[in-house]
C-alpha cells in the first residue's frame, strides 16, 4: 500500500491547492493570483504562489521582489518571502534567470520538466493556500501542471475572463478542459470589469458588462464576481510604493475579499 502514497513530499504541508487559469492571455490572471493571495492573507492565512508562466513570470515583479534569488536547502528550493511575516513565498523562473531580460526560448519538454521540478522540489513548508498561476492555454504547461499536482487533489480551478465575447469565447475552452482534465471549477472571476475614476470613484464600463456571468450561468458553474480596475493600485505597483499596504484602500479590495471569502467557505463545506 505505501509504494501507491506519495512519499514525505514538499506539498504535505499545504493544505488547499488553486490553480488560476483562462484561455486568454492579457485578462489579469498573475493580478489575480496576486491579489487573491493578498485578500487571503488579509483573512490571516499563509499563501504561496507558484508562477508557472515560463515565457511571462511576472509574479516577482508584482511583489517587487525580481532582484532575489533563490537559494537551496536540504529539501529542495527555499521560496522568495515577499515579508518579514513569511506570510506570502513566491516561487518562479524569474528568480532563476541571470538577466531580467533573458528569454525562455525552450521546447516543450524542458518546460515540462522545470514545472514538475517546481511542484516536487520547492519547500513551501506550512501553508494554507499555494495557488497556481498558469500562463494563457490549454496545452503543454497545463497539462504537465495539472498532472504534476494530481496526487495531491487541488482544490479546484479559479477562471479568469474580461467582459468581452471574444475573452469569454476563449474562456469557454478552458472550462472545456478542466473538463477534460477531471479539475473542478471553483468559479469564474470577471476582471477589468469596468473603471474607477481615480477622481470622483465612478465605475465606467469601458469592456462592456456581465459576460463572464452569463458564461458562469450558462456553463452552470459558481460566479465570484467582478473586479474593477483600478488604476490606484495599478500606479501603486508602478511606482513601488508598499502594494500590500496598499491593497485595502483599494477599489478593487472589496471584490477581491468577497471572491476569497467564498472560496474559503468552499474549503470549510469540502472539509466539514
Amino acid at each position: 500500500l505505501l509504494s501507491f502514497l506519495p512519499e514525505r513530499s514538499n506539498l504535505a504541508g499545504v493544505r488547499h491547492i488553486l490553480l488560476v487559469l483562462s484561455g486568454k492571455g492579457g485578462v489579469g490572471k498573475s493580478t489575480i493570483a496576486t491579489e487573491l493571495a493578498l485578500s487571503l492573507r488579509h483573512s490571516g492565512k499563509k499563501v504561496g504562489i507558484l508562477d508557472v508562466d515560463l515565457c511571462g513570470p511576472s509574479i516577482p515583479r508584482m511583489f517587487r521582489v525580481q532582484d532575489n534569488d533563490v537559494h537551496q536547502c536540504d529539501s529542495g528550493w527555499v521560496p522568495v518571502f515577499v515579508d518579514q511575516d513569511k506570510s506570502i513565498s513566491l516561487m518562479s523562473i524569474g528568480f532563476l534567470l541571470e538577466k531580467p531580460d533573458d528569454a525562455v526560448v525552450w521546447r516543450g519538454p524542458k518546460k515540462n520538466a522545470l514545472i514538475k521540478q517546481f511542484v516536487a522540489d520547492v519547500a513551501w513548508g506550512d501553508l494554507d493556500f499555494l495557488i497556481v498561476d498558469t500562463p494563457p492555454g490549454t496545452s503543454d504547461e497545463h497539462i504537465s501542471t495539472v498532472e504534476a499536482l494530481r496526487p495531491y487533489r487541488p482544490l479546484g480551478a479559479v477562471l479568469v475572463t474580461t467582459p468581452q465575447a471574444v475573452s469569454v469565447g476563449d474562456v469557454r475552452r478552458e472550462l472545456t478542459f478542466c473538463k477534460k482534465m477531471g479539475l473542478r471549477v471553483l468559479g469564474i472571476v470577471e476582471n477589468m470589469s469596468g473603471f474607477v475614476c481615480p477622481h470622483c470613484s465612478e465605475c465606467t464600463n469601458i469592456f462592456s458588462k456581465g459576460g463572464g456571468e452569463e458564461l458562469a450561468k450558462h456553463a452552470g458553474v459558481p460566479f465570484l464576481g467582478c473586479v474593477p480596475l483600478d488604476p490606484q493600485l495599478s500606479q501603486s505597483l508602478e511606482e513601488g510604493r508598499d502594494f500590500i499596504q496598499e491593497f485595502p484602500k483599494s477599489s478593487a479590495f472589496p471584490a477581491l475579499a468577497h471572491i476569497a471569502q467564498q472560496i474559503l467557505d468552499g474549503t470549510l463545506q469540502r472539509s466539514s
